[in-house]
């Protein structure tokens, strides 16, 4: 079978990639730019992520996905495959075909949208929900980190609280509304390119009771969520809650969250860097991801040191060992040099 007729098949699927993963990945959901599911033989969860929008080919194209978990990634033909439990590819080329001759249900013809119609989750309704939020100090995600162990330090600019943060299920039901921190996702030069909302139970001591209490919209690849402004050194790591439970024993080191393993692989990195830290999570989607993301600093001459948490996370350690123990595991991780630099002394 020619590669020519596979290449010509996954751009077309790539061209509707929405409705191939509503057919196929249907126990998964969009969120932002992104279709996200358990994995490509449609298990629900949340580690793989479709591209829904993009170029043609090359890097960020619409139908490319990763899976965080395994480590796989691929087009929309794989999908196919995979979902539908296909061995010979020229039966995977054969059900492409079947699909893009049928009929879409509840079609909806391709509109150029005017300034008044903004899509759901692009980054201007990141910056208008970032706006339309207040300073943390005093509110309810203050408690919230508070409870998680998290000592509010100073600079937090980029993590604000709403009181009243939409929340939709997915499943047909009338939105809700629930308290949320709301974090600022921007890219090398500081643009607002996306949020990520943290609903959170009224008491303030702990995420709502729904069922994804954490979700981010807009553009993420390459962006994080930043702690403090570029410089020589810095540090990455997934969660919010992980990166900000080492700021507080590293309080003036720049730091990242780039929100999920996948992302962490792929953040982007300032002109500045010459040494990163990479907070690596305890389960086998971190330990993945911190490889490649060692593998991405090396080859662009930037020294790459993992920071090894005991239990499953940096946020883990805090609250259930003692604050010299974490300390002094991390003192031992870090570069002489930045010891004195960034760490705060032993009370």
């Amino acid at each position: 079978m020619s590669s020519s007729v596979a290449s010509e098949l996954s751009r077309r699927l790539a061209q509707d990639a929405e409705a191939v993963c509503r057919y196929y990945l249907s126990n998964g959901r969009r969120q932002g730019r992104y279709w996200i599911v358990g994995d490509a033989r449609n298990t629900p969860g949340r580690s793989l992520f479709v591209r829904l929008a993009g170029p043609e080919s090359g890097k960020g194209a619409a139908g490319h996905w990763t899976d965080a978990a395994s480590g796989d990634y691929g087009d929309l033909l794989d999908v196919i495959r995979e979902s539908v439990g296909l061995k010979d590819f020229s039966d995977v080329l054969d059900e492409a075909r079947r699909f893009l001759s049928l009929p879409r249900a509840d079609p909806r013809p391709k509109q150029r949208l005017d300034r008044k119609q903004r899509p759901t989750g692009s980054p201007d309704s990141a910056r208008r929900l970032f706006a339309m939020s207040r300073p943390i100090g005093g509110t309810l995600a203050e408690r919230y980190l508070h409870h998680r162990g998290i000592a509010t330090p100073r600079n937090l600019e980029s993590l604000r609280f709403h009181p009243c943060c939409y929340y939709r299920s997915g499943d047909g039901s009338a939105p809700e509304t629930w308290p949320a921190m709301i974090a600022a996702v921007t890219d090398l030069e500081g643009k607002i390119t996306g949020v990520h909302r943290t609903w959170l139970d009224k008491s303030g001591r702990g995420k709502a009771p729904i069922a994804s209490p954490r979700r981010a919209m807009g553009e993420l690849l390459g962006n994080g969520v930043r702690f403090g402004a570029p410089l020589d050194v810095m540090a990455v790591g997934e969660g919010i809650e992980t990166v900000l439970s080492v700021r507080c024993l590293l309080p003036i080191m720049p730091m990242i969250a780039a929100l999920s393993s996948a992302h962490l692989a792929a953040i982007l990195f300032p002109e500045t860097l010459r040494r990163l830290y990479v907070l690596r999570d305890n389960d086998p989607a971190g330990e993945r991801a911190s490889v490649t993301l060692l593998d991405r600093a090396t080859a662009a001459g930037i020294e790459a040191v993992v920071l090894t948490s005991e239990l499953g996370d940096f946020n883990d350690d805090l609250r259930r060992l003692c604050k010299a123990r974490l300390q002094a595991a991390i003192r031992d991780q870090l570069a002489p040099q930045d010891i004195s630099r960034f760490m705060r002394p032993a009370r």
